[in-house]
């Protein structure tokens, strides 16, 4: 991929690349879709991958474009993050890694033979950091046009998975009302009550047995489909 200029060529890439992004229709496509992207947009990058770092240095990978990648970005001894740096993620939105076989390498960027990496922070609270990383296989393959293009990328990559987390969890929304009023409609019919009286009786039940309304409501739906199946007990 040429580097951009500052112009059009960068401004059509990224526009392409947000309606690619808002395209998508869950988080978890979002990001796999940014990491194709990151490599495709950023000079240099061969591999990219998403991980979520929580407080004390734990992660896990949610999205990458090889298992290479994959593996760069697993937990090791004790489940604590391979690269240091991005504990720097905390407090600025941008880490950059030039060689990771400076000092002597010993790490699982260098022993994976990856020399460079630029991670941007995506997402941050007090508990987590989502961080978008891309790799190259040589040494200070990230300059200061590829840092800029990155942020420019993950400013878009964000919006687009806020974008995808607000829908997901409308449509999961419309999905619990429906399961809630269908595990209503069989409570009426089953212990003769009207609507409000079913609804009671459920959030009771739902409270007595520590269950998630929603779930709940999936049991008695999912228990009412089978043969002579009861979801909820009557007490």
């Amino acid at each position: 991929m040429p580097r951009f200029p500052a112009g059009f060529e960068l401004a059509e890439a990224l526009t392409a690349a947000a309606r690619e992004l808002h395209g998508t229709g869950t988080p978890d496509d979002t990001m796999h879709t940014a990491v194709t992207l990151a490599v495709r947009l950023l000079p240099d990058a061969e591999h990219a991958d998403i991980s979520e770092i929580q407080r004390g240095g734990r992660l896990r990978s949610l999205a990458w474009t090889d298992e290479t990648v994959r593996f760069a970005a697993e937990p090791r001894q004790g489940g604590h993050t391979p690269h240091p740096d991005w504990e720097r993620l905390w407090t600025t939105p941008v880490v950059r890694t030039d060689d990771s076989e400076a000092d002597g390498g010993g790490n699982v960027l260098s022993g994976l033979g990856l020399r460079s990496a630029l991670s941007l922070r995506l997402r941050a609270d007090r508990r987590r950091l989502t961080v978008l990383t891309a790799y190259a296989r040589k040494p200070q393959a990230f300059d200061e046009d590829a840092t800029r293009i990155g942020r420019l990328f993950t400013a878009h990559v964000s919006l687009a998975l806020d974008s995808a987390t607000v829908r997901e969890q409308l449509t999961e929304a419309m999905r619990t009302r429906d399961l809630i009023g269908q595990a209503t409609g069989i409570l009426m019919e089953r212990l003769d009550i009207d609507a409000a009286g079913a609804f009671d009786s459920l959030v009771k039940a739902s409270q007595r047995e520590n269950v998630k309304l929603r779930d709940l409501a999936r049991r008695i739906v999912d228990a009412n489909s089978g043969a002579g199946g009861r979801g909820v007990t009557e007490r």
